[in-house]
């Protein structure tokens, strides 16, 4: 089962990074300038997981591949790690869809 971690970076604002069940992270948040935004960011991609209407399949200038994961207003929630091949990145959003949902939330 997959979880949340919510970190502080170095500015003293938060993000969250989601993590497979093997402990690879697949997911990582914007940063929100409160623990309560981030924490609204993290049951924004439990409930918007599941829709694959969600997900923008995108290729970086370096031609590597990467999705993000937007809210119902098209806010973007969440943004994926960089994949070599376009099946991997498709891997990578079928992970966040089984993951996310039921994912346990932890900060550290």
């Amino acid at each position: 089962m997959g979880k949340f971690i919510i970190k502080t970076a170095k500015d003293g604002q938060n993000y969250f990074v989601l993590k497979a069940g093997n402990g690879e992270p697949i997911l990582s948040s914007e940063m929100y300038t409160t623990k309560a935004a981030c924490n609204n960011g993290i049951e924004s991609v439990k409930a918007n997981a599941p829709n694959d209407s969600r997900y923008e399949k995108l290729t970086a200038k370096n031609g590597q591949f990467y999705f993000t994961l937007k809210a119902g207003n098209s806010q973007v929630i969440g943004t994926s790690e960089m994949y070599t091949t376009s099946s991997s990145r498709d891997g990578g959003i079928e992970s966040v869809k089984s993951n996310a949902p039921g994912a346990s939330v932890t900060e550290e």
